[in-house]
């Protein structure tokens, strides 16, 4: 009889846990995202200073737990062509997956339109975080979507590899 009650306790234990850990993963480190204008910014090819992008109707999500959570959906006014022209175009933008419940990101439809060239991919602001860039992807609709990806220095930096001199110094050390 024991022995049924300290499984039995271990099993709901394990049961609680892991749907406390399922709903940390999925819902609790995300906070809305409160949008101020000049938050999402396009670099200009010119310059290489990123510059404040025209958005309406942003809604976006982040978290403190991880540089890479950031997602957002919105509209812009400025076509593709005129983006193009001006702005640096992000070739390698990896959309990652956003939790279901923030159904206006679908990653998995915004990445075979960036392939089908339906969208292009631009980059919002290198090293928004070490290693990490912003990537604004824009369809020829108005549709804009946004995400944090890692770039050169940050794969590197967390796959254990040098990082060599052409990643900048990184604040802190290490």
């Amino acid at each position: 009889m024991n022995g049924r009650i300290m499984a039995g306790s271990i099993v709901i234990t394990s049961l609680i846990a892991g749907v406390t850990m399922y709903y940390f993963q999925v819902y609790g480190f995300y906070d809305k995202v409160a949008y101020q204008p000049g938050d999402i910014r396009l670099t200009v090819l010119v310059t290489g200073a990123p510059e404040p992008m025209l958005v309406e109707n942003f809604t976006g999500i982040d978290a403190n737990s991880s540089p890479l959570r950031f997602r957002g959906c919105f509209t812009t006014p400025s076509s593709q062509a005129m983006l193009t022209e001006t702005y640096v175009t992000y070739p390698k933008a990896t959309p990652l997956t956003a939790p279901d419940w923030f159904a206006c990101f679908d990653a998995a439809a915004i990445g075979a339109a960036l392939e089908t060239g339906e969208a292009i991919a631009f980059l919002g602001q290198e090293n928004i975080e070490y290693g990490v860039d912003r990537v604004i992807a824009v369809f020829g609709d108005g549709r804009a979507y946004a995400w944090h990806q890692l770039n050169n220095c940050g794969q590197r930096r967390y796959d254990g590899t040098d990082v060599g001199p052409a990643c900048p110094a990184r604040e802190g050390g290490g």
